[in-house]
């Protein structure tokens, strides 16, 4: 290997430098501050697991973007996480075992063998919060607020959200007895929205929910997209129509709490569809192809880990939202120049101030008073009338 590749970097992975390290981390922090007024607690999940529990009902689309390794000191396939929240869900089923509600949050580096699309990091920083243990709208409606809120801390502008319920399509593909593979056929012709296709997969179904299947593809839009659903699905099965109206009341509850979001529907929209049961949502905003932060709910996750639990939960990459984002998350760096020197009276004025939060450059061998322009100093330790004071670095 020629030196000059050795300081190459994978595609994909990057390595964050100053001060964008510094905003990156002071958002972090506040959304975790974020996090925790609204209850939820931080968990700190592993890098790395044995591949059978890191993807234990998480789907083939995880299973792809999983780096596989094997360990050293079992002999078994590992996998180092490309999702965070299959972990969380092991951690509420398995190892927390609570009764009732439990608000869990994390932020971490994720790892992903491909990227999510063309020119996107393969090394994001995944962020998130989930709500187990309750199966109402309510709590989605929370994560739903959680997830706006945190857009809101970093100033993301212009955002718009996507909303819909694969509860919708698994209702009426239950009820038409697809099979799986048709059923799987169907679903791709629903996201090219191939009316062709679709009209053709759904000839030997009955005509009435032939023609739901049919209409699923056209409902989408604004919120008379709903009022249209609701025509459209007058015959359908209750869990069709249960589904429905929990949608249309987490719309409501939204344009209430945040009149000026745009809100759009697309009910043959089914992101996540084998990993979500109910809502689902995602967030864009102009000039991005893809979505910056998404969710739904996923009831049930824990039953492979042994406890079957009603999940809701949202996530994003920190990366994405710092580089997105107006808010002002460092304050400008100044600090204490401090000279070099073993004097004890000197240490102690250096620590006091540390201690104080102050950030203290200490000279080394050699350095002189100049150098503390390029360490961003505006003031210095110097010593007057028998102690070190802070002065002016002008002086």
């Amino acid at each position: 290997m020629a030196t000059v590749d050795r300081w190459l970097l994978p595609d994909g992975i990057e390595e964050v430098l100053p001060p964008e390290a510094a905003r990156i981390e002071t958002a972090r922090r506040r959304v975790l501050d974020l996090f925790q007024c609204w209850g939820y607690e931080l968990v700190i999940t592993p890098h790395v697991e044995f591949l059978e529990s890191l993807l234990t009902g998480a789907g083939q689309d995880l299973d792809l973007k999983t780096f596989k390794v094997v360990d050293p000191l079992s002999g078994r396939q590992m996998g180092l996480r490309a999702d965070i929240t299959p972990q969380v869900a092991r951690v509420d089923a398995h190892t927390l075992r609570r009764e009732g509600p439990s608000r869990l949050c994390y932020a971490g580096s994720v790892l992903h063998a491909k990227p999510h699309a063309l020119a996107t990091s393969r090394s994001p920083i995944q962020l998130g919060a989930e709500l187990y243990g309750d199966r109402s709208s309510s709590s989605d409606l929370e994560v739903i607020s959680l997830m706006l809120e945190t857009l809101a801390l970093a100033d993301v502008p212009d955002v718009h959200m996507d909303l819909g319920h694969v509860g919708i399509y698994r209702g009426l593909a239950r009820a038409a007895g697809l099979s799986g593979r048709v059923e799987q056929q169907l679903f791709d012709a629903l996201q090219r929205k191939a009316m062709d296709e679709i009209a053709a997969l759904t000839g030997d179904v009955e005509p009435a929910l032939a023609q739901m299947l049919r209409a699923l593809a056209r409902l989408c839009g604004g919120r008379e997209a709903l009022e249209e659903a609701r025509q459209q699905l007058a015959g359908a099965p209750g869990e069709v129509l249960e589904s429905l109206e929990g949608l249309v009341q987490i719309a409501d509850q939204l344009a209430a709490r945040y009149p000026a979001l745009p809100l759009y529907f697309d009910l043959g929209e089914l992101r996540g569809y084998h990993y979500h049961t109910g809502v689902v949502f995602a967030v864009f905003v102009p000039g991005v192809g893809q979505s910056i932060a998404q969710g739904g709910r996923y009831d049930d996750i824990g039953a492979d880990f042994g406890r079957a639990r009603p999940a809701t939960g949202f996530s994003t990459d920190l990366k994405t939202l710092v580089s997105l984002g107006n808010a002002e998350l460092v304050a400008p760096v100044v600090g204490v120049w401090a000279p070099h020197g073993d004097d004890q009276a000197l240490w102690q004025a250096v620590r006091r101030l540390r201690g104080q939060g102050e950030r203290v450059v200490q000279a080394l061998d050699g350095q002189r008073r100049e150098a503390a322009l390029s360490a961003a100093c505006d003031r210095q330790l110097v010593f007057e009338e028998g102690s070190w004071v802070v002065a002016p670095l002008d002086q």
